[in-house]
């Protein structure tokens, strides 16, 4: 009997083992030629001459790493940092989560006088528009008020007043991408470039300076308009940039009467005045006059609520965020993060909850650097081994699905679908495919993120290129290793 049984179980592993033993040596034999096809696409391309790459490829079930290429090497991650923070900021703040801009007032109403100070108290919102700030202006023109005998005063202390990062460069400073942080902020229009407004360059009669457009429209920047709008023969050179330490915008170049605008989102000198201008112009638009004066301050205890502005969820938030790679976004998320974990909106105390919330999920954080929320520092490091272990372990989040979508598509239908990604693997089979981080910094480009194979089910990818030469290139060598994993 027992010979038998022991025959019989023999008979059952065999056919198990015949049964299943292609698909293994099959999953084996696809493993390997990823890593030599890969490894094979590395070596060859002269971009990599003199700098280094960061390779991780994971199964999305399971979480095995099919191929470690320097991938636990820690490396600049430019904007994949992003992953991180948005992980982070769904865990810690939840999908739900809104930001508020708050109306008070310390005075009282008599007949059409507001008797007293107005406070504009901003918490964060980086969404925050012209018409949101004529929305609260709304609240106090429906109390018949036509007078407001005292200041309005702008209060930002939400957050600390350190408006930089401690590794963004000077010259980043006025640029969109490297805008200032402030509790109290506002954008220009719905890509929600926060503390930042957009510069229109329009052609008017040959001869003549080209037609100057701001959106929102505000008297808080200073515009040296040196253009010249020329002939059709002749082409469109227009630079345009803020002096640093101020709001002066010197706009120069020609521009052809032939093409019909240059358009630049400049990032403004100091967003709690931007706003307070912004909140002063609503308020004479509506025939209300401020007697006092307008200045930074803090709102007193006892003051009382007029109204308040809610911003869009979180959920909705993390796509300009993660589509378009919004520095100004990660910032504040940090800045929030610490605001509401330890009760301080710093860098600092922000990024202590970043990192132990990373931790627990598992990510190991002793190994490595992080100095901002967005990736702009080039002093932060990460490894593709890190990035793609939090890309397999944010799959069991119920905040998942939000992220998800928020990643970069390839071969989305509108602008803000397809995000960073806009232009790239355009027509080809990785369309509908692809959803990944981009990441860019001179001398490094990154991309990371989730990828559907013909053979081998959905992988997760890592893939950082730094001290390339040439960002343009290494991108096309992060698209030909996409391309080659859509095609397994």
């Amino acid at each position: 009997m027992r010979g038998r049984q022991v025959r019989k179980f023999i008979t059952v592993l065999i056919i198990v083992f015949i049964t299943f033993l292609p698909g293994v040596v099959g999953a084996e034999k696809n493993t390997d030629h990823l890593k030599n096809e890969i490894k094979l696409l590395l070596h060859r391309d002269p971009i990599l001459n003199g700098a280094i790459a960061g390779i991780s490829i994971r199964s999305a079930k399971t979480g095995e790493l099919l191929m470690d290429y320097n991938g636990s090497t820690r490396l600049r991650p430019a904007s994949n940092m992003k992953i991180f923070t948005a992980a982070a900021a769904l865990a810690v703040l939840g999908e739900n989560y809104t930001f508020e801009t708050e109306l008070y007032t310390d005075g009282n109403i008599k007949w059409t006088i507001l008797n007293g100070n107005v406070y504009v108290k901003g918490k964060g919102d980086p969404t925050l528009l012209k018409k949101d700030i004529d929305q609260l202006v709304e609240t106090i023109a429906k109390k018949g008020i036509k007078f407001i005998r005292g200041d309005v005063i702008g209060d930002d202390s939400w957050y600390d007043n350190t408006r930089y990062s401690i590794d963004l460069p000077w010259s980043d400073e006025t640029t969109y991408y490297g805008s200032a942080i402030s509790a109290l902020t506002a954008s220009s229009d719905l890509d929600y470039d926060a503390g930042a407004i957009i510069v229109k360059v329009c052609p008017q009669t040959i001869g003549k300076t080209g037609k100057i457009q701001i959106e929102p429209q505000t008297d808080y920047v200073e515009i040296i308009n040196e253009t010249e709008t020329v002939s059709t023969d002749e082409t469109t050179n227009v630079t345009i940039k803020r002096k640093h330490g101020t709001n002066e915008i010197f706009i120069k170049g020609t521009i052809s009467i032939k093409d019909p605008e240059v358009l630049k989102t400049v990032a403004i000198w100091e967003p709690t005045d931007y706003v307070l201008s912004l909140f002063k112009e609503s308020l004479h638009e509506k025939g209300i006059k401020v007697l006092g004066e307008i200045k930074r301050g803090e709102t007193p205890e006892n003051a009382s609520l007029l109204g308040v502005h809610e911003s869009i969820p979180l959920s909705e938030l993390m796509v300009p965020f993660m589509k378009l790679s919004n520095n100004g976004h990660a910032e504040v998320l940090v800045k929030e993060m610490g605001k509401v974990m330890k009760e301080e909106g710093t860098w600092e105390r922000g990024l202590e909850v970043l990192e132990k919330e990373l931790s627990s999920f598992g990510v190991d954080t002793d190994s490595l650097v992080i100095r901002d929320g967005s990736g702009i520092s080039h002093i932060s490091l990460v490894s593709a081994n890190q990035l793609t272990k939090l890309l397999f372990l944010a799959q069991s989040e119920s905040w998942y699905p939000v992220f998800f979508h928020s990643l970069p598509s390839v071969g989305g239908k509108e602008r803000v679908d397809r995000g960073t990604l806009y232009t790239r693997l355009t027509n080809t089979e990785a369309s509908g495919k692809v959803r990944a981080k981009t990441g860019t910094l001179t001398t490094v480009s990154t991309l990371s993120g989730y990828v559907e194979t013909k053979s081998l089910g959905t992988l997760i990818f890592s893939i950082m290129l730094n001290n390339v030469i040439d960002e343009r290139k290494a991108k096309q060598l992060e698209d030909n290793i996409v391309l080659y994993l859509v095609n397994l």
